[in-house]
């Protein structure tokens, strides 16, 4: 049976880098999304502007993001791109929950992270997460490769690992 591995990083490298073990290991990659919000004011670990550094791509079908937000995922995850979420304002994603996000603008984060299984509740503390700043890494995966993947996130810098 399939799970949801949700995960809360302070920093987009981390992120980057569990989604790279977890390609590492054979995992699919095809099964993780990352969401996180673009600030002006958001700096990147050597103190560059990510939005500074990049063009916002409308077309999210494309799977290119330029520049550096979530640009190290680019070329590991699927349909990655920029959409504006009323409330949020704009977040860069990549992975499924890109057309869930964009297919329920209404909804935003919350509605996709429903539909991805993630309870409405959940859903809600991880946009406020995003908007303070923080990286949403989710992936879905086999019940017996939970642990594994629940391991690579927190040995890469999670703060917080839930399964659903």
């Amino acid at each position: 049976m399939a799970k949801i591995v949700a995960a809360i990083f302070d920093n987009q490298s981390y992120a980057e880098n569990a989604a790279r073990q977890i390609k590492e290991q054979g995992l699919r990659t095809e099964d993780i999304s990352i969401v996180a919000k673009e600030n002006i004011g958001n700096m990147g670990e050597e103190g560059t502007n990510l939005i500074g550094r990049r063009n916002i791509n409308d077309n999210i079908s494309d799977g290119v993001i330029t520049g550096g937000v979530l640009g190290g995922l680019a070329g590991l995850l699927i349909g990655a791109g920029s959409m504006a979420i009323p409330g949020l304002g704009i977040v860069a994603a990549a992975g499924p929950i890109t057309g869930l996000i964009s297919g329920a603008v209404t909804g935003g984060i919350v509605g996709g992270l429903v539909d991805l299984g993630i309870p409405e509740n959940r859903g809600r503390q991880y946009e406020s997460d995003i908007k303070a700043g923080k990286i949403l890494f989710t992936m879905k995966t086999d019940e017996n490769n939970v642990d594994r993947v629940a391991s690579i996130l927190r040995n890469n810098g999670a703060i917080s690992v839930d399964t659903y």
